[in-house]
């Protein structure tokens, strides 16, 4: 068995056993835990050993790995901490809370996302608590109509049952599943009328996680209206489908698309790391002799494409290696190759002269790329 897959099996098993101790804990020895729910528990175990595994071998790819452990250099960094703690909080509010970098591409698919993600947050808050133990409600003794709240077997506030506080509060998931089917209708547009979504989707990776959503929040709602309006006709069958689809979901987490979920926070580092890096010494092209990104950047590139085993050293005098060419030269060198193949002549480019005149763009929207400001930064006349 490979290192990796020990390490990332160790890790998986470690983070769920911390889960089980805190289920035990939170729920003062099981003693608030409802055994009724045990089969919610232990498909939230298997997709926290699932969800692990596949994280940390995430994170010993060459390229993640990398990127992992510069992100929290940078962090760090003396000299840009209180800056990079500054950005922290309006990157976690503008990526993570607002879903601004989807809102940017399209407002339809930013309010889809942002409706479903919210929809799922409200739901897993409210939730894992209760499954686990760790949120329960006693009514007072002196006052029957009111109810306090613990949390971790620790009495916190208490709230009148029949006021709109308490309506609010024990109608959440109904709230959640209001905001998660929002968001799947308007995803399910988008996936069969928009032409690039129709070309690209996979039945798994797009079409998959909609139908667990849907599944889970319409058949809560309808146990909401079997003890509420129909006296809990069919209730017991609605429970069984609706636990059928909520683990199956559980079950499903680790492999499909919804670990993207995860993976995202991660990402954060790489916002550090280019913040870091626009502030730091340039790379600059051995062609044209123009900074292009950062060197740094450049470094890094060039120690993982060898560990990944891809060999771009060039050999030319001053260059090197393939990485310090900035990408408009790349574009001009692979121009002039084709060039010198249509006159017949094979060889190789000079890539230590400069052209007579450097790269440039006839398009009119120069820099205006899918990658917007970063296209504009990636450009040089």
């Amino acid at each position: 068995m490979r290192r990796e897959v020990v390490k990332a099996a160790a890790w998986g098993v470690v983070v769920t056993l911390l889960l089980a101790s805190l289920i035990v804990l939170g729920s003062r020895n099981l003693s608030h835990f409802d055994a009724a729910l045990v089969a919610y528990t232990f498909a939230v175990l298997f997709a926290t050993f699932g969800l692990t595994y596949r994280y940390a071998m995430w994170l010993q790819r060459p390229p993640t790995a990398l990127y992992w452990k510069r992100g929290w250099q940078v962090f760090f960094k003396r000299g840009y901490r209180a800056r990079n703690i500054g950005n922290w909080f309006k990157h976690i509010f503008n990526d993570i809370v607002l879903n601004r970098f989807i809102w940017s591409r399209d407002r339809l698919r930013g309010l889809t996302h942002w409706l479903i993600m919210w929809g799922c947050i409200l739901a897993v808050a409210i939730t894992f608590p209760l499954v686990f133990g760790w949120l329960h409600f006693e009514s007072l003794p002196e006052r029957p109509e009111w109810y306090r709240v613990f949390f971790f077997g620790f009495p916190t506030f208490s709230f009148p049952s029949g006021s709109i506080f308490g309506f609010v509060i024990f109608h959440g998931l109904v709230w959640a599943s209001f905001l998660v089917i929002a968001g799947v209708m308007l995803a399910m547009r988008r996936r069969m009328r928009e032409e690039g979504a129709v070309a690209l989707q996979l039945f798994a990776e797009d079409f998959l996680p909609l139908i667990l959503l849907f599944s889970v929040s319409l058949t809560g709602l309808m146990l909401t209206a079997s003890y509420t309006w129909m006296k809990g006709y069919a209730y017991d069958f609605l429970a069984i489908v609706h636990a059928i689809t909520v683990i199956f979901t559980f079950l499903w987490l680790p492999f499909g698309k919804f670990f993207h979920i995860f993976q995202r926070p991660a990402q954060l580092g790489v916002r550090f790391y280019k913040d870091v890096g626009q502030h730091e010494e340039a790379a600059i092209c051995r062609r044209c002799q123009q900074p292009f990104t950062s060197r740094m950047h450049v470094e890094d590139l060039i120690r993982v494409e060898a560990e990944l085993g891809y060999r771009y050293e060039i050999n030319a005098p001053g260059v090197e290696h393939y990485q310090w060419i900035c990408p408009p030269c790349r574009r001009v060198l692979f121009a002039l190759a084709q060039g010198k193949l249509w006159q017949g002549r094979r060889g190789g480019v000079d890539l230590g002269v400069a052209p007579p005149s450097p790269p440039a763009y006839v398009n009119p929207a120069i820099g205006e790329g899918p990658l917007g400001q970063e296209d504009k930064n990636n450009f040089h006349a």
